[in-house]
């Protein structure tokens, strides 16, 4: 079996519990997803088997959309409401408040990851040692937060949800609290939804349920996605039967005789090879006038 599944993740289960299940459902041990989900937080998980592993890296695609809700007057050590609080303080900012600070924390910021995250120092993983009472520095990083608009906010109770969209390695945990120091409140996370990851979208996913009532009625195929969803963002070609033959056992093929003639400008440009029946063969790279290999998904 080999594609993409997309899991609507529910709250409660890591992203290795849902590998766990999928291996159960389907038989296929070789699986991997293209972004880790907190426990705590749901929604899209693209869930990658057999072949289709070969892609965690090369994924052109890695900026995500969340909702997220968060809650003013108060921090915790995890960032989140599920930590350990370490103050509360009386807030009494106003919508308008939080959209003057907004564009302070949209385009390219700096974020320093959490303790409670799974980045590693030294091979060890943070948040192992921050259960262990210990904490280390860690360096900035820079991400970028193309999109970030507040949605709605509970002057009374000093609540409110926010739209994110951002790049891979973002932390909506410390984009609140960061929201919060600057508002001179502090503030923590209390739900984290990703409503789109990879291009797709929560609306595209099926749930856990969902999914082991379809493998029992054997139908689970039916919602497994193409490796080359995956790859949507570039441009297809396709190749005659002898040339894909060629490229399926590791040859260049020559531009000016493949469907991109003319367009040998196309340096480093990635293109979806396919075969005559349409048939995705991977990805090929253009260079010095020729579609060389960049990573093949044969049996696709």
């Amino acid at each position: 079996m080999n594609g993409v599944l997309l899991i609507d993740k529910p709250k409660g289960f890591t992203s290795f519990d849902v590998i766990a299940v999928i291996r159960r459902l389907t038989g296929q041990r070789k699986t991997g997803h293209t972004g880790t989900l907190d426990p705590n937080a749901t929604g899209v998980l693209p869930v990658l088997l057999g072949c289709a592993t070969k892609a965690q890296d090369i994924i052109p695609n890695h900026d995500k959309e969340y909702a997220a809700s968060f809650k003013l007057g108060m921090t915790t050590d995890t960032l989140d409401i599920w930590g350990q609080v370490k103050s509360r303080r009386q807030s009494r900012v106003t919508k308008s408040d939080l959209l003057r600070v907004i564009p302070e924390f949209t385009g390219e910021i700096t974020q320093v990851p959490p303790m409670y995250s799974a980045v590693k120092k030294d091979g060890q993983r943070l948040y192992d040692l921050a259960r262990q009472g210990i904490e280390v520095e860690r360096g900035a990083r820079v991400v970028t937060v193309y999109e970030l608009e507040l949605l709605d906010f509970d002057e009374a109770n000093q609540e409110g949800r926010l739209r994110v969209l951002c790049s891979k390695g973002t932390y909506v945990r410390t984009l609140i609290d960061d929201m919060g120091k600057l508002l001179g409140t502090g503030a923590v996370m209390t739900a984290l939804r990703r409503t789109s990851a990879c291009g797709f979208s929560l609306e595209q996913c099926v749930t856990l349920e969902q999914l082991e009532r379809l493998a029992e009625n054997g139908e689970a195929l039916g919602v497994l996605r193409p490796v080359e969803s995956l790859f949507e963002a570039y441009p297809p070609v396709c190749v005659s039967n002898a040339q894909a033959k060629r490229f399926s056992n590791g040859g260049a093929l020559d531009i000016t005789r493949t469907g991109l003639r003319g367009q040998a400008d196309r340096d480093g440009k990635l293109f979806r090879v396919k075969n005559p029946e349409g048939g995705f063969l991977g990805l090929g790279k253009a260079e010095d006038g020729m579609l060389k290999i960049y990573k093949l998904f044969l049996n696709t």
